[in-house]
């Protein structure tokens, strides 16, 4: 490897936003790498599943898409690293990332490292992910129609998490640590109206029940330390999610929640870095935005590269 090359475009991260990127970069004839730790696809790389990307009848899973956008993407010339970031001084000129491959140097940087759902940290969770666990209503809602499910959280995901379920499941049980929701009033009536919805108040999940799936949860009263035990067939974590921006932190503006701020634009407080997909502030986060943001984003850093020649 050249230490001293530099690509017109670096994308760190291999998700759906990372490879649209890179592919849309490629096809303009932009010299793009496509740095990623682990392998392509991100959080959608482990979702068994995806009924709600256009294109697909039958829908597809998760791996398989990834793979097929790194294909997309590589067929018109990006390059894939994988390698592991270690630092980036996105103000150097060429902008520096170093990584446990080396050192890339880039006039641009497109970040697409997405963000984790937080986990509720109880025995069998990873085990269960896929069986009976979920992280995403949206994506595996549909999974559980007329069944019933618990819905894991109080803010204004676990809310609308808990109405869409309430219109494919046959009963959906909030559990919330708090005697109220944190959401915004609008989730409150129309959650309070749903005849399938059902709340436990003061609780929290203090064990998951399986054989071969998830069968029930145990749930423990914050206020009385009583148990008591709900049979369901899902359990959605919706507790928030964490943004993988510890690179960014004390170069880029960061909002409240730590994701970087940057708009429809996918621009960032740094010119020529972008962020895309879960990683920026933005209210929908899926596979389709995901995409709409990799777009966005090389449409804007062909117009920075053009003007800073």
């Amino acid at each position: 490897m050249n230490n001293n090359h530099v690509y017109d475009m670096l994308v760190v991260g291999g998700g759906p936003g990372g490879y649209t990127a890179a592919l849309y970069a490629a096809r303009a004839g932009l010299d793009t790498i496509v740095l990623e730790k682990l392998s392509a696809g991100g959080q959608m790389a482990l979702t068994e599943q995806i009924d709600n990307y256009p294109g697909f009848e039958n829908g597809i899973d998760g791996f398989s898409l990834a793979e097929n956008m790194q294909k997309q993407a590589e067929r018109f010339g990006a390059r894939s690293e994988y390698a592991e970031v270690l630092r980036m001084d996105l103000t150097a000129v060429p902008k520096l990332v170093e990584t446990s491959e080396g050192i890339f140097r880039g006039k641009t940087v497109v970040l697409a490292t997405g963000a984790d759902p937080r986990t509720l940290g109880v025995a069998g969770e990873t085990e269960l992910l896929g069986r009976g666990v979920a992280y995403c209503a949206a994506c595996d809602g549909m999974f559980y129609k007329g069944k019933t499910v618990v819905v894991v959280g109080g803010g204004n995901s676990a809310a609308a998490d808990a109405l869409l379920l309430s219109r494919v499941a046959k009963k959906v049980i909030l559990v919330h640590r708090r005697d109220t929701l944190r959401a915004t009033k609008i989730y409150h009536e129309p959650l309070a109206q749903a005849e399938n919805v059902e709340f436990r108040w003061n609780s929290v999940v203090s064990a998951l029940l399986s054989g071969d799936r998830l069968t029930g949860v145990r749930l423990r009263d914050t206020v009385t330390g009583e148990e008591s035990v709900v049979d369901c067939d899902g359990v959605f974590v919706s507790v928030g999610r964490q943004p993988a921006t510890a690179l960014a932190v004390g170069q880029l503006a960061l909002d409240g929640g730590g994701y970087i701020v940057a708009g429809e634009t996918t621009e960032t407080s740094i010119p020529g870095v972008y962020a895309v997909g879960d990683v920026r502030t933005k209210p929908l986060r899926q596979v389709v935005t995901a995409v709409a943001d990799g777009a966005v984003a090389v449409h804007m850093a062909e117009k920075y590269i053009a003007e800073n020649r």
